[in-house]
């Protein structure tokens, strides 16, 4: 998914030399936003499927969504089919997240360590991957161009079976007695009894964040330079051997800040470690404003905000695994229904989305990566907010007396 997304980036940014249209900021924010909002819709109904028919088998739909979506961004350059393969490749996501969500909840009940660990491990695999894809989307653009998306075809493959062969998971519903239902009114009820909204206006805040960068920042990376934002150091001109060696770097001390916060849920409440994560944010936010005005000044005083670069990422990173441990432990009270109450991780990450990309593409058109930096400050501060009143509720999250035994995960 992360190299289907990063090479789509450099294809839309040489889209007509392949014979299609220019496309720019806002064009981008529409397909970003086609793919979350395709995330968004199917999520809760892939969660309430994994409740009925098992996480193994909803966890193999995913990597078919992704391969007829790659085929078919290979073959096209109309503007209108590149977005009908982003809904895609959403429904590949909304297939496997909940899925595997609703599975690791069930395997880690019962054990708030290991779950700490499970979380983090979930979301290093997440970003390992994206990073893995963002990073060699560079050289296989320049290397192979739209060849690269039969390529990645292959990726799609190997995920189905490893899904299929090696993962060894029982198809049966979560728990005993097991009765969900398949229809909306089911999930309704899910969203009505449970806390989970105390959660969902942190999460989207911080989503939303996280969703400026996702394809704005690469593209006013790699965009041509352009002299209204002459001052903007970081604006324009990178090639993609360079932006791959941000990335690796940039996946490196994220890595390090997933497994650091993750071994510590024994340690920290869950609210402790998001609000430390939104913290971190905004140190990442104050250093990349300073690093790109720093043209023209001496290459030593550039390395105090690079370092505040990575200090800021490597706390910002303890964020998601908190926000994943935390729907754990609602899903405690709803052991029948952890697909469902797991898919809304999805649902807010994609609402979060949706508001960060159309916010991203319209600062980024106005004032470039300043523009970008400075709304993401905007929505830390909005994610601060209701997480107090998430706070004092945290500790009604009490496991159901249904929940099992938990099993150690590889």
């Amino acid at each position: 998914t992360g190299l289907t997304g990063a090479l789509l980036i450099y294809y839309l940014a040489e889209l007509p030399k392949h014979g299609g249209q220019e496309a720019d900021p806002l064009t981008l924010s529409f397909l970003t936003a086609a793919f979350f909002v395709s995330e968004l819709c199917l999520s809760p109904l892939f969660g309430l499927l994994s409740d009925r028919l098992g996480h193994h088998r909803v966890m193999q739909f995913g990597p078919v969504f992704g391969f007829v979506a790659v085929i078919l961004t290979g073959l096209t350059t109309n503007l209108w089919v590149l977005g009908s393969t982003r809904f895609l490749e959403g429904a590949s996501t909304a297939a496997s997240v909940p899925s595997i969500l609703g599975f690791l909840a069930m395997a880690t009940a019962g054990d708030e360590a290991l779950r700490g660990r499970t979380s983090a491990r979930f979301e290093a695999a997440t970003i390992a991957g994206l990073g893995a894809g963002f990073a060699a989307a560079g050289p296989l653009w320049v290397i192979f161009g739209p060849i690269a998306f039969f390529m990645n075809a292959v990726v799609y493959v190997v995920s189905l079976l490893i899904y299929r062969y090696q993962v060894a998971a029982p198809d049966a519903p979560a728990g005993p007695g097991h009765k969900p239902g398949y229809g909306i009114d089911r999930y309704v009820q899910l969203l009505t009894k449970s806390h989970v909204w105390l959660l969902a206006p942190t999460w989207i805040a911080i989503n939303g964040a996280v969703g400026l960068y996702t394809g704005q920042t690469l593209f006013q990376l790699i965009r041509a330079p352009d002299p209204r934002f002459s001052d903007q150091l970081l604006v324009g001109g990178f090639g993609p051997f360079l932006v791959t060696g941000g990335f690796i770097v940039a996946g490196i001390v994220f890595f390090a800040g997933l497994v650091w916060w993750g071994n510590r849920f024994k340690l920290y409440r869950r609210t402790t470690i998001i609000f430390m994560g939104i913290v971190g944010g905004a140190i990442l936010v104050v250093s990349a404003l300073l690093l790109n005005h720093s043209g023209g000044v001496n290459d030593l005083l550039k390395v105090p905000p690079a370092i505040g670069l990575g200090i800021g990422l490597f706390i910002l990173a303890g964020a998601t695994p908190a926000a994943l441990g935390l729907l754990a432990d609602i899903s405690e009270a709803f052991p029948d229904d952890r697909g469902a109450i797991m898919g809304l991780y999805s649902v807010f990450l994609a609402v979060g989305q949706i508001i960060g990309a159309f916010i991203g593409g319209l600062a980024a058109e106005r004032w470039a990566l300043d523009g970008i930096l400075l709304a993401t400050f905007v929505l830390m501060g909005i994610a601060l907010v209701p997480l107090a009143q998430l706070r004092r509720f945290e500790f009604r999250f009490e496991p159901s007396p249904d929940a099992g035994p938990s099993v150690e995960l590889m």
